[in-house]
């Protein structure tokens, strides 16, 4: 797995991408910075990467990282969004599970306008 930090505003976070061609094709195009969306406990953003769908997944977990396709856009998922049922977190759409926040992702539940991330390589 390789080390990432994740700038959301004001907060700092340590995350991991996994050893997958996907997370292998956003760690070949950090550094990232872009202005975010929020859509429910979601923040996405499009970013410059060529990520293939291996392993779609309709359900994420809270504090995982996705690429979604159809925009893409790299997803942090750190609660409900809005096609969610209770109890899971349901992306638009399928998306490419390429990595996980380590620590407290909740603090990014005081997201609550139009976030600026960075995403850079960490130690």
């Amino acid at each position: 797995m390789k080390k990432i930090q994740l700038q959301v505003n004001e907060f700092c976070l340590q995350a991991v991408l996994y050893d997958t061609p996907a997370g292998q094709a956003i760690w070949d195009s950090l550094p990232i910075s872009a202005k975010g969306n929020l859509w429910g406990d979601e923040i996405y953003f499009s970013i410059d990467a060529r990520v293939k769908m291996e392993n779609g997944r309709e359900v994420v977990e809270e504090g995982d990282l996705g690429f979604w396709p159809p925009g893409s856009a790299f997803c942090i998922f750190y609660g409900l969004t809005p096609v969610s049922s209770p109890g899971e977190i349901r992306p638009a759409s399928p998306v490419e599970v390429v990595g996980k926040i380590i620590g407290d992702y909740k603090v990014l539940k005081q997201v609550k306008s139009t976030p600026k991330v960075t995403i850079t390589p960490s130690e």
